[in-house]
């Protein structure tokens, strides 16, 4: 199965395909930690991808820390605490960095930094040495990560620290942005159903919209069974196609792709009945 399908398998539907991508960083020989920086338009699409992106690779540990989260305020000393002076509890971000480290020793682990650009700059100096050594110092504790089990993903609104960009391998989310290249095997059709894909591909680039391979997977279910006119075809889409304004679909540019999506179905359906016919047919007499 691939990377797009698992991806939207945990809830990261896109018709951007990211697995040459994960495979260029994963398969690099890097003489520090793997960080992947997810870059995009803004938004929580990028979050959405960093989560499923660690459980469509089988990560059996996915950390996750926000920046912009408040911080929890520290407890107060209570009476019988001992009175010498406590090692100040670690932040979230610290704990969520050494669990990391220590899940990393026997499994493979990613660490997912969120909000990157709400972060102290000190805590952008300090990830830097971590990703360079792989080594974090915590109080009077100190973890290492091991280099073949972690995964850093890095996520900012803002540009990151340029010390720490050198050091990432970066992809692009972006909802806005879509390759219509649809194909048969992707949805269970036969070879000969390409020209249908292809009219709705031209179809859906005049209407500037990008559908989700489970909308564009709805809107074919309709037009096998159920679509026999430009009027079923433009509720369709509006049904199950997000982001498409309806003034659009009625645009008088856009009823000759309608129909030229209708002609393609027709052949197909045709083939589905020839097909239909010849496995009916009784054997020639002998």
């Amino acid at each position: 199965m691939s990377l797009r399908r698992r991806l939207a398998e945990f809830g990261f539907e896109s018709n951007d395909d990211y697995e040459f991508a994960l495979r260029c960083l994963l398969e690099a020989d890097l003489p520090h930690l793997r960080v992947l920086h997810v870059d995009g338009s803004a938004g929580r699409r990028k979050t959405a991808f960093a989560h499923a992106l660690g459980q469509a690779l089988r990560y059996q540990h996915v950390l996750y820390h926000d920046f912009s989260w408040p911080e929890a305020e520290p407890r107060q000393p209570a009476a019988g605490d001992d009175p010498r002076p406590a090692e100040p509890p670690l932040r979230a971000f610290e704990r969520a960095l050494t669990e990391a480290c220590a899940y990393s020793e026997a499994a493979r682990t990613m660490l997912i930094l969120d909000q990157l650009q709400a972060a102290p700059f000190a805590d952008h100096l300090r990830l830097v040495g971590f990703v360079e050594r792989g080594e974090w110092s915590a109080g009077s504790a100190s973890v290492t990560a091991h280099r073949s089990n972690f995964l850093l993903v890095l996520i900012s609104e803002e540009p990151l620290y340029h010390s720490l960009a050198r050091r990432s391998y970066r992809v692009w989310t972006n909802a806005e942005r879509a390759y219509l290249d649809y194909r048969p095997e992707d949805f269970g059709l036969p070879r000969d159903a390409q020209a249908l894909l292809d009219a709705l591909a031209g179809l859906f680039a005049a209407l500037d919209a990008s559908p989700t391979p489970s909308e564009v997977g709805r809107l074919l279910d309709d037009l096998l069974h159920r679509v026999r006119c430009e009027d079923h075809l433009r509720q369709s889409i509006f049904g199950w196609t997000e982001g498409i304004p309806r003034e659009r679909l009625l645009a008088p540019s856009i009823g000759p792709l309608l129909r030229q999506v209708l002609d393609a179905l027709i052949l197909v359906l045709d083939g589905e009945r020839t097909e239909l016919a010849a496995d009916r047919e009784p054997p020639a007499a002998e």
